[in-house]
């Protein structure tokens, strides 16, 4: 078997190659990316020693996969992934990312026949839709209250939940790939698994404001520096669910091995409300977890594709496979402490 992985220095795709390769050393793995992010290019070493192969291309660029050859497997974890980009205009980036690029990831798998994940997100779902849910305020976050919203259970947000309305362009993008991958399956018989994926966090992730606010919390307060709680009170009770990035490769692996079982559907997959965690429970556990107290500061101006609470409902996948979650937020804190101490000084420079 051959896997080509998108994305495949990033954060997700580089621990599901790694991943993919210690499960599997028989499997020829294949990482694909353009090094754009900040950080990416510190995976290629990491990704050789695995003994992965690394092809430095770009999905908007079709020509690009012509190097590559002959796969089984495509999963597809390349994105823009800012919840900011398009907002204030510059809209062309992020649709050639995530819209072309995932069309160019299609035509490329269905040339070789090869079966296709593709990592979506949580923000696919409507920003008034998710801001209309009705929350009970505690001292240190936002509960959901009782209520009858459609696609919404008392264990958080499942598929059914309705796509009307707006969902910033990062949604937009990934949702019309959605659209595109069912034609994809349905019309030209590619097989197809879409996993919708919440917050992910963990070891080698570089977060940045919009994106990745679990690292980026934690290595504030590694690095000791300032952060703010932003938008909803500005008191940090936002809720969002996290999901070990190992705990969605172990997924990956049972849907490589079993696609039959997956073809065609498309799941909510994330931490769950075990897993849900507040800013300001974030800040005491990377207290915690580093022994370091930093500034927080407080603004109560919204911004702009902010939503106070998200967390998954991922019973229609635990359903089908039994696959659930096993590690906790703290774990993950833990994890990626350990990370960000062995990696201190080449980190600094990034995530200070």
């Amino acid at each position: 078997m051959r896997i080509l992985i998108t994305g495949g220095a990033g954060f997700v795709g580089s621990n599901l190659s790694v991943g993919l390769k210690a499960a599997y050393p028989e499997v020829d793995i294949v990482a694909f990316d353009n090094l754009k992010r900040r950080g990416s290019e510190l995976n290629i070493s990491r990704l050789q020693n695995a003994n992965i192969s690394f092809f430095h291309g770009d999905i908007r660029n079709s020509e690009d996969f012509n190097e590559v050859g002959s796969v089984d497997v495509v999963i597809d974890a390349s994105a823009e992934p800012s919840v900011l980009a398009g907002i204030d205009g510059g809209t062309r980036n992020i649709i050639n990312n995530n819209l072309t690029g995932t069309i160019n990831c299609l035509d490329y798998a269905l040339l070789n026949k090869a079966k296709f994940i593709f990592l979506s997100t949580s923000r696919i779902y409507p920003i008034n839709g998710l801001c209309n849910i009705p929350l009970i305020s505690s001292e240190s976050r936002f509960s959901m209250a009782a209520n009858h919203i459609e696609g919404l259970t008392s264990k958080g947000i499942s598929e059914s939940f309705k796509l009307d309305g707006h969902r910033t362009f990062y949604g937009a993008t990934k949702l019309a790939s959605e659209l595109l991958i069912t034609e994809y399956n349905r019309f030209l018989g590619l097989q197809t698994v879409i996993n919708r994926c919440g917050v992910i966090a963990g070891p080698w992730q570089m977060g940045k404001v919009d994106q990745g606010f679990l690292t980026l919390w934690l290595s504030r307060h590694y690095f000791k520096k300032r952060l703010s709680y932003i938008g909803f009170g500005g008191k940090g009770k936002q809720i969002r669910d996290v999901l070990h990035v190992l705990d969605l490769l172990d997924l990956v692996k049972k849907q490589i091995t079993s696609f039959n079982q997956f073809n065609g559907e498309i799941f909510n997959v994330g931490g769950g409300l075990e897993n849900a965690i507040s800013l300001k429970e974030t800040t005491a556990l990377c207290q915690e977890v580093t022994g370091n107290i930093i500034e927080i500061g407080s603004d109560d101006t919204n911004r702009q594709g902010d939503i106070p609470y998200y967390v998954t409902d991922y019973q229609k996948i635990n359903n089908l496979c039994g696959w659930k979650p096993t590690r906790t937020v703290r774990s993950i804190l833990e994890d990626t402490y350990d990370w960000l101490n062995v990696n201190d000084k080449t980190l600094k420079s990034i995530l200070n």
